[in-house]
């Protein structure tokens, strides 16, 4: 495969419109046209990362975090990054990245936190709001199913998280007068015609339109469809920031810290002042989520786990949440294993995993 190929497949699972608008996404450094026989995942891209991609024979490196990030103005060798990129470009080496569109997908970086933790009844903490799209469209009466079921198959109609092929229909008439170049499915040209007609309503997410409007077109019988995109307020509880689950059982916090440090392999945990009450329900943010804090109040968690708090940050925790930072490395590190199993699930090549730590953080 391509890296481009490649690139447009992890973008089918999380498209780069649901990043922030801050982040930087997709093929970074290399030629979408590069052929690949092997592909090397890491949390971060350093030189060392890119070294054992050379080593292992892995013509891209698909990684969580971007090494641009904050703007390049140029490649010398000053700066971490600047290397990075420079020695990418001379030994032929892509790199891929998917960033804050993988934070927010609802399989994606939390949710295997989620699982990792042992959480269920998984939800996201803070849903997108105004990135549905509302599709209505007019169908005649004997073609209903074949267009519903069309623009189902290629991604409306799902309504948050827990159902999907949902629609809305009323019955009516429509009018039409086909011109003199009109080829139409029904009626005589220069004469006005009535037909009944169905109004199909179907919600979809805004990175599905391109998607949802070429099924329109192919399963629809007009030579001009009529339809309407409306953009709705309604939250997208698919995707979003942070996510909340419940424990299987009530947990005192101390019992919680050694589950958490158990497994993100953490030596230390820092905490706002514990409760003295149990944990059930659990809000958490892999990576830099302090500004979730509030979402994550409102929520009624009891605790809430992220990472780069801020000394005064604890303060805002003012009792009313245990407040918990579970360091960034350690929170996003199984994204790499969601990664891996994404790529093998479409691979005509070798996928591994960076066996290099990157974390640049120490514990003593």
């Amino acid at each position: 495969m391509t890296i481009g190929e490649i690139e447009k497949k992890l973008h089918e699972w999380v498209p780069a419109s649901w990043a922030e608008s801050y982040d930087n996404v997709g093929l970074l450094v290399g030629k979408r046209e590069a052929v690949v026989r092997g592909v090397l995942v890491s949390l971060d891209v350093t030189e060392d990362i890119i070294e054992e991609a050379i080593q292992q024979d892995c013509q891209l490196i698909v990684a969580h975090h971007p090494p641009i990030f904050k703007g390049v103005k140029r490649l010398t060798s000053d700066h971490w990054v600047e290397r990075t990129v420079i020695q990418a470009i001379e030994k032929g080496v892509g790199i891929l990245v998917a960033h804050t569109n993988l934070d927010n997908a609802s399989d994606g970086v939390n949710a295997r936190l989620g699982q990792k933790l042992g959480l269920s009844d998984l939800r996201i903490l803070r849903p997108f709001q105004g990135r549905l799209l509302k599709l209505v469209t007019y169908v005649p009466v004997d073609h209903l199913e074949k267009v519903r079921e069309g623009l189902f198959a290629a991604g409306a109609g799902q309504v948050g998280d827990r159902y999907d092929e949902c629609s809305f229909v009323t019955q009516g008439k429509g009018s039409f007068r086909p011109g003199a170049k009109a080829d139409p499915f029904s009626g005589s040209m220069g004469v006005r015609s009535v037909e009944d007609e169905f109004r199909l309503e179907v919600i979809l997410k805004d990175s599905e339109q391109g998607r949802v409007l070429s099924a329109l077109n192919v399963c629809h019988p007009y030579e001009e469809v009529a339809y309407e995109l409306l953009r709705i307020a309604n939250p997208d509880a698919d995707r979003g920031a942070g996510m909340i689950g419940l424990l299987d059982k009530p947990l005192k916090p101390e019992e919680l810290f050694v589950r958490i440090k158990e497994v993100l392999k953490i030596p230390v945990i820092r905490h706002s002042q514990v409760p003295d009450r149990p944990i059930r329900k659990v809000a958490f943010c892999g990576g830099s989520g302090f500004f979730l804090l509030e979402d994550a109040v409102s929520s009624a968690a009891d605790v809430f786990l992220t990472s780069d708090i801020k000394y005064h940050d604890f303060f805002e925790a003012d009792k009313r949440i245990l407040l918990a930072d579970i360091g960034h490395y350690e929170g996003e590190q199984y994204s790499c294993e969601l990664l891996v199993e994404k790529l093998r699930s479409f691979a005509t090549f070798a996928v591994r995993l960076s066996e290099k730590p990157t974390n640049p953080i120490s514990y003593t």
